[in-house]
């Protein structure tokens, strides 16, 4: 998807990436960071694929992130899915360590490497790198 041309971001196609990156849970929207989406974009261009990512969670509301740390001590209490500004994402020709190591790249967020679930989690945060 095109979100951007000439150095101005397209308001429906941010629209459209906003409304998939919903909380598919509760339904719930909210305005995905710009700087996150940029993450993910340059680094599906490095990894020159021509799959899309398989988004498994962007925002999550409140009460999503709750029921998720009730079940599992790798979601942080005050995640940046909550605020819009974080992905999980998994592609089918890449490896985890090939997806983190593009996102590394970027020198722009968080990058979190999750082996046993095969995903990557990437966000506008402060640049550091785990592993979950």
């Amino acid at each position: 998807m095109i979100y951007w041309i000439d150095g101005k971001y397209i308001k429906d196609a941010v629209k459209e990436v906003n409304h998939f990156m919903r909380d598919w849970r509760t339904d719930q929207v909210k305005s995905i960071d710009l700087r996150t989406i940029d993450i993910m974009s340059a680094s599906l261009n490095l990894l020159e694929v021509n799959e899309p990512y398989l988004l498994l969670s962007g925002y999550r509301s409140p009460q999503t992130n709750a029921m998720l740390r009730s079940r599992s001590r790798g979601v942080a209490k005050k995640s940046l899915h909550m605020s819009g500004q974080a992905a999980d994402l998994r592609l089918a020709s890449r490896s985890v360590g090939q997806m983190a190591q593009a996102a590394q790249a970027c020198k722009a967020g968080g990058v979190g490497r999750y082996y046993g679930s095969n995903f990557v989690h990437m966000d506008c945060g402060v640049v550091r790198t785990w592993r979950g």
